[in-house]
């Protein structure tokens, strides 16, 4: 995937809901649904729960963090 198709999508997306599964250590998945709510020019931000939580896009390319939008 491009950075840049990675940067539009989410941009066409924001404020929209969103499920996020980020993959961690000893293959542990975690999941939260939130809204996408800020993008910036290197991370972009997701509303869950009341707190603000950042992923980079760079995390989207490599397939640690995976979003699902709703």
């Amino acid at each position: 995937m491009n950075l840049n198709v990675i940067k539009e999508q989410i941009a066409h997306n924001l404020n929209k809901k969103v499920i996020v599964s980020v993959h961690g250590l000893r293959n542990r998945v975690d999941r939260y649904e939130g809204v996408l709510y800020k993008i910036y020019p290197n991370i972009f931000t997701i509303m869950i729960r009341g707190e603000e939580k950042s992923f980079t896009y760079r995390d989207v390319i490599t397939g640690e963090v995976k979003l699902k939008y709703l």
